[in-house]
């Protein structure tokens, strides 16, 4: 999902893109022709959208991804979003993990690392935190606009390519952190609500647009039908635990503006109530 220029909208409250991350003209079609009905659509086989590495391509892409990776582990950003981890939130990582030692990472619409520095940034910081905490295991990733050389690099990084599109269904059957990061709407109601059970939304870490956010935008938006397809992020937010991050420079801003940690803890099946979205 992540793309050259992304801020969260509410400029048109009646239409989907008022809720979601606006991308850039170039690949907003691009978009479109993968992302139809995605509440309805099932998973389903996936290859990326060309066939054809590049050597040259992937050499570049891994040099750019190094930089990358350089340049958040120097910075403020990257210091200050670790120290959250190590105190505010720790805790709560802690109590997910139970007796497991390691928790996986699912990571939904990267976008293209090839073309954008957001997706690459959130890439490295993906990646960083593998390295600096010792319970984050392996990463998984997925976009359906992915091409074969941009798939062939993530692998050489050290993470697997789903050849799945799960439309965002994946079941928290054990500790798992979902790293979101601007994502539409759509893709984190299916997350909710393919785990909308207490054993599995206890499993869950989801790093993603603010969901505090969101209930704001629909008190200023409540005749949209966007509505329609945020039932369980609306519902979710009676026992969900937030935690906002710094983008404390312009250099993250389009990459991590607006993102929270967001934690889960209902103890009541009264609080899953039947939400129709």
């Amino acid at each position: 999902m992540a793309a050259s220029e992304k801020t969260l909208t509410i400029s048109n409250c009646t239409t989907n893109e008022g809720w979601t991350v606006v991308l850039p003209r170039r690949s907003r079609q691009r978009r479109k022709a993968t992302k139809s009905s995605v509440l309805d659509e099932k998973q389903e086989p996936w290859t990326p959208t060309d066939s054809l590495t590049d050597p040259s391509k992937e050499a570049t892409l891994v040099q750019k991804m190094e930089r990358c990776i350089n340049k958040i582990e120097k910075s403020e950003f990257y210091h200050t979003f670790r120290g959250q981890m190590q105190t505010s939130t720790a805790e709560y990582f802690i109590r997910i993990l139970g007796s497991e030692i390691q928790m996986q990472m699912v990571i939904y619409g990267i976008g293209s690392i090839e073309l954008y520095e957001p997706p690459r940034l959130q890439l490295s910081l993906a990646i960083l935190l593998r390295r600096d905490f010792s319970w984050i295991g392996n990463i998984e990733v997925f976009d359906p606009i992915l091409s074969a050389t941009e798939t062939q690099v993530l692998e050489t990084l050290g993470c697997s390519v789903m050849s799945i599109n799960e439309h965002g269904k994946r079941e928290a059957l054990k500790p798992t952190m979902f790293f979101m990061p601007h994502c539409e709407a759509e893709l984190y109601n299916n997350l909710l609500r393919a785990n909308w059970k207490l054993n599995l939304l206890k499993n869950i870490v989801l790093f993603g647009n603010s969901f505090e956010t969101y209930e704001q935008h629909v008190s200023l938006c409540k005749n949209s039908p966007i509505l329609n397809s945020m039932g369980h992020i609306l519902a979710a937010r009676r026992f969900t635990n937030e935690f906002r991050i710094q983008t404390v420079s312009d250099d993250y801003y389009n990459a991590f503006h607006d993102s929270s940690w967001h934690l889960f803890s209902p103890v009541l099946e009264t609080e899953l109530q039947f939400i129709n979205s």
